[in-house]
């Protein structure tokens, strides 16, 4: 779209106010419908667990009202505490019939740094950071009171009624020592959250009404006053390269794409921060065989001359008939070992290096003649092939991309230099190739003299 056709029709001013910032929270309910409000409901009790962050709040009910059963409240009121109630425990309903609802809080997200409170006003937003967002959903706790007073006395009763005590056979267990990874996978079970949460006490508040003063002046920290405004205009008068790394944090935002991208995927911005040669070591990782343009069109920075390239692809790949594919030793580094069966890096990198020496000199190859001479188990084999090559119908393996004739005509320097590096290593891999036919040899004879009747005399 032309930007002609799509004007800028105002510019309004955001400004950032951190007053509120550690002790705001938005408080939801789910469950009410929009005509529902708690807007004028009258708060008898609120309390806090700073801790775990949840909000216990009451609202009084309107026992007066002609919709209001007073019979049924009382029988909640009864079955919550009992018509002979305890003096020393605090009762559910003081008044004896059913005059408040209670709701407790729940944490729907965890992450709360990507959202904002913002108020307008004079044709300006001011946002504030939030410090958690719970959702308030009703509860029915005298409910619970009931059934656990039930079950009290239904124990009282056969305490009572039993005559002798019974002998009971006792199971004694000890615990077991916990290593770190288990102790970290017991803190975060349901059972271990739920003893934490139960464990801390209840802090009582004081609930202000929203046309209070308290919350009239609560409200005006959620503006920015005029000396941080002052300070925030003069620091958007940078550029803007200067401004985005002020606005993104490189180094936070590297952490959070690295954490929900898969093992061994690099982020392009992660890769634009790499040197050159870096950078080519992991696009020939990742996409096995690619021909010169096609890295230059996968480089971050396009604009790089061709030269520069040039130089720099030696260093992190080898050239096959025209296309590069990423060194052994960057596949298998010193130290490690393949995948399937434990082979160290230095038999992988031999293998890997007499696989591609035989792709320079022939279109396609069988696994069992490779697995034949490099002495290493199929499946290593295998996972060779599949980092360079593809598996025709024929059974037979040959590179994922046909010759590139184009760029060895082209660039005759390079492409020299690479052949040259291939031929001062043929003597090596002939020689691998004919120490394993003669070991292939040897055991043939040994077997042709064995007789079978011989070895039972």
């Amino acid at each position: 779209m032309d930007e002609e056709d799509d004007p800028v029709v105002e510019e309004i001013p955001v400004y950032l106010s951190k007053t509120l910032a550690e002790n705001l929270y938005v408080l939801q309910y789910p469950v009410k419908s929009s005509a529902s409000t708690f807007d004028d409901g009258q708060v008898v009790n609120c309390c806090v667990k700073p801790i775990n962050q949840q909000v216990k709040v009451d609202y009084a009910l309107n026992t007066a009202s002609k919709n209001y059963d007073s019979f049924k409240g009382e029988q909640f009121a009864i079955a919550a505490d009992g018509k002979e109630k305890d003096r020393q425990a605090k009762p559910t309903f003081r008044s004896g019939t059913m005059d408040k609802q209670s709701f407790m809080s729940s944490k729907p997200i965890e992450d709360v740094n990507r959202y904002m409170v913002c108020v307008m006003q004079d044709r300006e937003i001011h946002a504030t950071p939030v410090r958690g967002i719970v959702s308030m959903r009703q509860v029915f706790s005298y409910f619970d009171k009931q059934d656990k007073r039930t079950k009290a006395e239904q124990k009282a009763e056969q305490d009572a009624d039993a005559d002798e005590e019974e002998l009971k056979q006792v199971t004694v267990k000890f615990a077991r020592t916990e290593n770190e990874k288990v102790r970290k996978a017991r803190e975060k079970s349901f059972n271990y959250i739920s003893k934490l949460e139960s464990e801390e006490p209840w802090c009582e508040t004081f609930w202000h009404n929203k046309k209070s003063t308290t919350a009239e002046l609560e409200r005006h920290k959620l503006f920015c006053s005029s000396g941080s405004r002052d300070g925030a205009e003069s620091a958007l008068n940078v550029g803007t390269a200067e401004y985005l790394d002020m606005l993104i944090s490189k180094e936070k935002t590297d952490r959070n794409i690295d954490s929900m991208l898969p093992s061994r995927v690099v982020c392009m911005h992660k890769l634009k921060q790499m040197a050159l040669v870096d950078q080519i070591k992991v696009i020939l990782k990742d996409a096995k065989v690619l021909t010169f343009h096609q890295i230059t069109e996968l480089l971050p920075d396009r604009t790089l001359p061709a030269d520069k390239v040039l130089r720099s692809l030696p260093l992190a790949g080898v050239l096959i008939r025209g296309n590069w594919v990423v060194q052994s030793e960057i596949i298998y580094p010193e130290g490690s070992v393949s995948s399937t069966n434990g082979v160290p890096a230095e038999q992988m990198c031999k293998a890997r290096d007499y696989i591609l020496f035989r792709f320079t000199q022939c279109d396609k190859l069988e696994r069992h003649q490779l697995a034949f001479i490099t002495q290493l188990p199929s499946e290593e084999i295998r996972e060779i092939l599949c980092s360079v090559a593809k598996l025709n119908a024929d059974r037979t393996w040959s590179l994922l991309l046909p010759p590139n004739e184009d760029f060895s005509a082209n660039e005759q320097e390079i492409s020299d230099r690479q052949n040259a590096f291939w031929t001062a290593r043929a003597d090596k891999f002939n020689e691998m190739e004919k120490s394993t036919k003669r070991v292939r040899k040897k055991s043939s004879r040994s077997e042709s003299k064995y007789d079978p009747k011989m070895s039972n005399g």
